[in-house]
């Protein structure tokens, strides 16, 4: 080689370097990490930027749900024990319950509201009565993630308000999910319920995947300025679960485009896994010490034609205001998402990723007060900046189904030690 090839060598080497840093930059539109991984073996199929550091959102949600259910294995609390809205509870951002001060509920209720509202309100709850305190939770949540290898994580808060050192990866998140998967199976039922009915609210899921990819079976999504649109996937079929991570996608509805591609890249390859470039474990992935990418200019900054939100499951509403940090709440709609509207969503070849939104199954019916009394309690619900306002008490009903309506006698005392949730009614179609 001459000495003018290996000159031209060197500088391409160089300028593709430059390239990749400059694509990488903090705050740039093609700043994402994605990563695709098998549930069961944890083998990577798909990685980028997986092992960069990022703001979680409320992808924390899904450690406050591990820390809590590694407290029940641990019979330090069971699904029935009663937690109580704080006053500090009670002033956290929305998204919210909006319960008042002195509002009871359980473990069990607190996580169907945790995972499907993205309730702020209610992580702090779960916080206070597992771990003392949000410190004293915080230090379990990080405890959590030292021994299951999440090395590139750290939590501050149980809900994932915006925070300078609570951070974690793609990669964490990988892990993460599969703990939950692998340690608490009886428990799988929280990451897919499609919706929950509290008094007469109906509150959907954020995750748009549920009913409307096939296979899809959780778990949750994210968004503050900071981090974009972040999402935990995961999907079944032929009874192989593969689990998918977008962190950083331009809106909602991209973030659900995204994540139905990676899926259906696994699902594509027909289980032949062993044909694909191997990249190792997810556990096996070397971490990058770097800072944390902050989008808050390019997700919330004002050249966008319309505020960025997260509870439009269209996204096809006009915009009613610019959510706080850390709100999954408000309408919105942009250039980019309007190029991706979930009911046009469709692969390279033209097939449908996801469908129209579909309920499949009832609302599973949540409420506050013991687990054994959900009919002498009368619910009050009030969002924020709204007047409170009652609601007629609930008729005896089994509390933890899937919304089918049945007379119940008062539990004896002791199912309170022995409680477990019930699995919601899922479609075929999402299994």
């Amino acid at each position: 080689m001459t000495a003018f090839a290996r000159f031209s060598r060197r500088a391409l080497i160089v300028a593709l370097a430059a390239a990749a840093l400059t694509a990488w930059a903090p705050g740039r539109a093609q700043a994402e990490a994605q990563l695709l991984i098998e549930a069961a073996t944890g083998k990577v199929l798909h990685a980028e930027n997986a092992t960069y550091p990022w703001y979680p959102a409320s992808v924390t949600k899904l450690m406050t749900a591990y820390t809590t259910l590694r407290a029940i294995k641990e019979k330090r609390i069971t699904f029935d024990t009663l937690i109580t809205m704080s006053r500090n509870a009670v002033a956290q951002q929305p998204t919210k319950m909006g319960f008042k001060l002195g509002t009871t509920l359980t473990i069990d209720n607190a996580l169907k509201m945790l995972m499907v509202k993205s309730a702020n309100d209610v992580a702090v709850a779960i916080a206070e009565g597992v771990g003392g305190s949000i410190e004293g939770f915080a230090d379990l949540m990080n405890g959590n993630a030292r021994r299951l290898g999440m090395s590139q994580s750290n939590f501050v808060n149980p809900n994932g308000l915006p925070a300078e050192n609570h951070v974690t990866s793609a990669r964490d998140l990988g892990i993460l999910a599969r703990a939950l998967i692998q340690e608490f199976p009886e428990a799988d039922s929280y990451w897919h319920i499609h919706s929950i009915r509290y008094g007469n609210r109906v509150m959907k899921n954020y995750n748009n995947l549920i009913d409307r990819y096939p296979g899809a079976d959780g778990m949750k999504t994210g968004f503050i300025c900071a981090s974009g649109y972040n999402v935990v996937a995961s999907a079944t079929r032929n009874g192989r679960r593969l689990i998918a991570i977008v962190l950083g996608a331009y809106s909602g509805a991209v973030r659900a485009q995204k994540a139905a591609q990676l899926l259906e890249r696994g699902f594509g390859s027909g289980g032949l896994t062993w044909l694909t470039p191997s990249l190792g474990t997810v556990d096996a992935m070397a971490p990058i010490d770097a800072q944390p990418p902050n989008l808050r200019e390019e997700m919330c900054g004002g050249h966008r034609r319309k505020p960025p939100s997260e509870d439009n499951q269209e996204e096809e509403v006009e915009a009613a205001g610019t959510p706080a940090e850390g709100s999954e709440g408000g309408n919105g709609q942009d250039a980019a998402s309007q190029a991706f509207m979930l009911s046009n969503l469709k692969t390279a070849a033209g097939k449908f990723v996801l469908g129209p939104p579909v309920d499949t199954t009832p609302p599973v019916v949540v409420f506050t007060g013991p687990a054994d009394r959900p009919d002498k309690i009368a619910q009050t619900a009030s969002g924020p900046g709204k007047k409170k306002k009652k609601v007629a008490a609930k008729p005896a009903a089994d509390a933890k189904s899937s919304g089918d309506a049945k007379p119940a006698a008062a539990k004896p005392a002791k199912d309170a030690k022995t409680a477990k949730p019930a699995k919601p009614k899922v479609s075929s179609a999402a299994q």
